[in-house]
């Protein structure tokens, strides 16, 4: 008679509220409490972590979740070590639950003598024990490939336009906006799913950090325009796109954007800028600042993340999330 293993949770410090919340509707699907496996996460006086696990994880199917966010060399090496511990204490098999993949920007060589940063903390992932990553909305897709492991990558896209169809109502005049060339794929995926018009905002930096120039391709006049991107930074490029599409007759702008890391003047800027809302997940635990910020607005990951993690353990479809009809019941509520 084969013995059920029931899936366990342990959780760094990057983003506990979601960590929470993912326990709390596996707890809801399940039927029977499913809580974070009590393990101690601290730091020595020199900076070094250390983890120690509470209790008893010999043949179980573990899942870790932590957001490689800012601390971002903290938060993986809390991960990597988080791994080890449960490898060294015979866990059947250990998931990596990664709502935000740090380093995903350095997905390729831009010039010369440059690291693939992507590839690297592939490799210190797998080499520390984990079999398995699930993480949301990639930066490049091709980071899938960087793995030897099954990789699931979520997609924010469904989430996003059960929201934008529950607060818009009328689709005739929303065009979704890609913010640059290279964010085309992910703007039409969202414009098909509400059935929305697509317009794009070309970009030319000087440097790194500055765009110099923005031209809008497509007809914006006139309708209510919504920026969709994976990664919102330091948010100059997207008040910049806003600014730019009102003035070419935009009624009103807003964003949805997936990963809010929100750094230096982000939320300064959003606060000033002619943008009516910034939707973004908590993929990475939102800081009081943008809490407090009345144009930015959270939906969350925890009844996707929770679904998936549950259809990991047991073995089903982890693509069926990618349908709004399948994440409509999930989100039941929410709004």
């Amino acid at each position: 008679m084969s013995v059920l293993i029931e899936p366990k949770l342990i959780t760094g410090n990057s983003n506990l509220p979601l960590a929470k919340k993912i326990a709390t509707r596996m707890s809801l699907h399940r039927g029977q409490p499913v809580g974070l496996i009590d393990t101690r996460v601290e730091r020595f006086n020199d900076g070094e972590i250390f983890v120690e696990v509470y209790e008893n994880v010999r043949g179980e199917d573990m899942f870790i979740i932590q957001s490689t966010s800012n601390p971002a060399n903290d938060n993986l090496m809390e991960l990597l070590i988080m791994s080890d511990a449960l490898r060294r204490s015979s866990a059947a098999r250990i998931t990596a639950v990664i709502p935000y993949f740090g380093y995903a920007r350095q997905d390729r060589r831009t010039k010369a003598r440059t690291p693939i940063s992507a590839k690297l903390v592939a490799n210190l992932l797998t080499e520390a024990g984990i079999e398995r990553i699930l993480t949301v909305d990639l930066h490049a897709a091709q980071i899938q490939g960087f793995f030897d492991i099954p990789v699931d990558n979520l997609y924010a896209a469904p989430v996003f336009a059960l929201d934008v169809l529950h607060h818009f109502k009328d689709m005739s005049d929303v065009t979704i906006i890609s913010p640059d060339v290279g964010g085309v794929a992910r703007a039409r995926e969202l414009a098909k799913r509400i059935g929305a018009d697509l317009a794009i905002v070309d970009k030319r930096r000087n440097k790194p950090g500055e765009v110099s120039e923005m031209t809008v391709i497509g007809n914006v006049k006139g309708r209510r325009c919504i920026i969709v991107d994976d990664i919102c930074d330091t948010a100059g490029t997207l008040c910049k796109a806003a600014e730019t599409l009102m003035g070419e007759g935009a009624i009103e702008v807003h964003s949805y954007i997936t990963h809010g890391v929100l750094s230096g003047p982000a939320i300064e800027r959003i606060s000033n800028s002619v943008m009516k809302h910034l939707v973004i997940t908590d993929s990475i635990e939102v800081s009081p600042e943008a809490a407090a910020c009345k144009k930015i607005r959270t939906v969350p990951l925890a009844p996707m993340l929770a679904q998936a993690t549950l259809n990991i353990a047991n073995g089903t479809s982890v693509s069926s999330l990618f349908d709004e009809d399948t994440l409509g019941p999930l989100y039941q509520g929410t709004y």
